[in-house]
């Protein structure tokens, strides 16, 4: 049987050959699509490879012979995981694809803010050298971190904090004490206790209701005077307005954000302004190495579902292999 498959958008090459080593697929190649060309695309796709593009309910009404779904990287807000499952479709991403490149990120963001990098290099850039008002930089050495959430990206960003000489607390739900604190961390177990402890607070967790807006007013006044905020996650676990009074009160040292609450970050955004801000465009995965990681497995994803052997591992739903065929 051809297979139809439909692409959000090109993906780099190592993924791209992952498709071409199988010339009998019907592939589709988009370019950023709007919601009404998306529809139109996947229409009798068996697969599709979305980028930013959503898997909602009027999606998959619109994909009647759609299997699986695969996502480029590991986060899958964009898609509507209990409407994929009613339907037997498998959510697919690509665990263990970038959590190398988030990290290596996170840590440059910490070290953006808590070194001052950007403001200071615009200073200089603009003919200046020490700044008037000091430079006001801080060590990481000897100060406490506090890593929201430890999967595969804040297991390692905990090993790079602690490998800096921080004392390192982690705070999931998800994970016993007795694992974390095996694993050489502090178990910690309420988030306003943690944050009030906390030189640096580091999030990785997902989003879903119970984090959404996680970080919120009453978090960033629990937050330890002085301290540094990192978001590698997602943009809604931050509340902004309360970010952006945190920060222009000098309540917080600073923020490295690789994500915000709307994306792209519109022209009008309070935090652009702030020079102690470090922002990037959500690109912590895109290194030259994790886009080709990431294509590779989202590509193979589609390949393994569509060939009846669906790697559990990589599925968002596994549980849809026990069901009946449908």
């Amino acid at each position: 049987m051809a297979f139809k498959v439909v692409l959000g958008r090109r993906l780099p090459e190592a993924g791209m050959a992952v498709f071409a080593a199988r010339p009998e697929l019907d592939l589709v190649v988009l370019d950023n699509p709007p919601p009404a060309e998306w529809h139109a695309a996947i229409a009798e796709a068996h697969g599709t490879l979305c980028w930013l593009e959503k898997m909602d309910r009027p999606a998959l009404a619109a994909a009647k012979q759609l299997r699986v779904v695969s996502r480029i990287g590991v986060g899958y807000d964009t898609v509507d995981v209990p409407a994929c499952s009613e339907r037997g479709v498998a959510v697919m991403v690509a665990n263990g694809s970038n959590d190398l490149s988030v990290a290596e990120h996170a840590m440059m963001l910490l070290l953006a803010v808590a070194r001052r990098a950007v403001d200071i290099h615009n200073h200089v850039a603009g003919g200046g050298w020490w700044p008037p008002g000091g430079l006001r930089m801080v060590d990481l050495a000897g100060k406490r971190a506090l890593v929201v959430g430890y999967g595969r990206i804040g297991t390692r960003v905990a090993q790079y904090l602690k490998a800096f000489r921080m004392d390192v607390a982690v705070l999931d739900p998800g994970f016993s004490p007795h694992r974390i604190a095996a694993d050489g961390f502090r178990p910690a177990r309420d988030l306003h206790a943690a944050l009030g402890e906390a030189d640096v607070v580091t999030l990785h967790c997902p989003l879903s209701p119970a984090t959404h807006h996680l970080m919120n007013a009453a978090a960033f006044a629990a937050m330890k005077p002085g301290a540094i905020l990192v978001n590698t996650a997602r943009g809604p676990v931050v509340q902004q307005e309360a970010l952006v009074q945190a920060l222009r009160s000098g309540h917080l040292m600073g923020a490295g954000l690789d994500v915000l609450e709307v994306e792209p970050a519109t022209p009008g955004n309070p935090l652009l302004t702030l020079p102690n801000v470090v922002i990037s465009p959500h690109s912590a995965a895109s290194t030259e190495e994790g886009m080709n990681r990431m294509a590779r497995i989202s590509a193979q994803n589609i390949l393994d579902v569509l060939d009846g052997r669906a790697d559990p591992s990589m599925m968002v739903n596994p549980e849809i292999l026990q069901a009946p065929a449908r």
